[in-house]
């Protein structure tokens, strides 16, 4: 059990964290860093966390500093707390991209305290009342360059994952960066390029809402994401959204075509290809 942890932002990811360390009770004491009061106090009357205090004195006070906050903040503020931290303290993130924060760490002297960490989970909503109870279990946690953390740091935070119902992946930044790009990040450009085509071709919104059925809610629901969330992982993982997203583009125009064309048997041919994925997702 740990004495005392800093979630540094109280939103939805570091919540959803904090409610599972409360609930299996492995935490007397959670402290919640954030820029705002009014998260701070939402937090607070949610229960999850049980003070709150600045950065460095909250540091100060933990066993582990948990930071869940937009990737482009997340460097400069990990930098801080890094030049921190003693050497009986973990530090962690999870970020949605791993390249350039691990970068920007190579070279700490503190490096091994520090477990760069993905869980794989999320909704479409932020704050404070997002967070949900038994959030993770069932997904995957990516943890990369585990051979730069220190064996202690990375089988502290295994365990903690492990006992929220995670299994663990590894891999390298990079890789990480481009697989992410791949199965998260063209899903949200995806859906917020189909809300902005149907806000733009449909002009009555009662439309949209008395006929919209359970494709479209489904497929559309990420466009409801916080932008100041999502643009600076897709301008900090541009090379690989990029990628991803020409090879989209390419699909698109493929069924285009085949629209165009009147190729029937093509645009079969196309779909069923697409249902293999029935074999990986059921």
């Amino acid at each position: 059990m740990f004495d005392s942890i800093t979630i540094v932002g109280v939103g939805l990811i570091s919540g959803s964290f904090s409610l599972a360390l409360k609930d299996k009770a492995l935490v007397r004491n959670v402290i919640g860093v954030s820029r705002t009061p009014e998260s701070v106090k939402k937090a607070l009357d949610l229960g999850l966390i049980d003070e709150a205090l600045p950065l460095a004195e909250a540091v100060k006070k933990s066993d582990l500093i948990y930071v869940a906050i937009p990737v482009d903040v997340t460097i400069p503020v990990m930098k801080q707390i890094m030049d921190l931290v003693t050497d009986r303290q973990i530090v962690a993130d999870a970020g949605s991209t791993k390249g350039a924060l691990c970068a920007s760490l190579a070279g700490h002297p503190m490096r091994g305290r520090f477990v760069a960490m993905h869980p794989m989970w999320g909704t479409e909503y932020s704050g404070p009342e997002a967070a949900v109870r038994d959030a993770f279990r069932g997904r995957a946690c990516v943890i990369c360059e585990k051979e730069k953390s220190a064996p202690d740091a990375v089988g502290t935070m295994e365990g903690l994952y492990r006992d929220m119902g995670m299994h663990m992946v590894y891999m390298d930044a990079d890789a990480h960066d481009m697989h992410a790009a791949y199965i998260s990040h063209i899903s949200h450009i995806t859906s917020f390029a189909l809300a902005n085509t149907v806000l733009e071709k449909e002009k009555e919104e009662s439309a949209i809402f008395e006929l919209a059925g359970g494709g479209f809610e489904s497929t559309v629901r990420l466009a409801k994401s916080n932008p100041s969330m999502w643009l600076p992982i897709f301008m900090q993982n541009r090379e690989h959204v990029l990628d991803v997203l020409n090879e989209h583009i390419t699909q698109l125009r493929k069924f285009k075509s085949c629209l165009e064309k009147e190729n029937g048997e093509y645009l079969r041919e196309l779909m069923e290809n697409a249902n293999k994925i029935k074999r990986i997702i059921k």
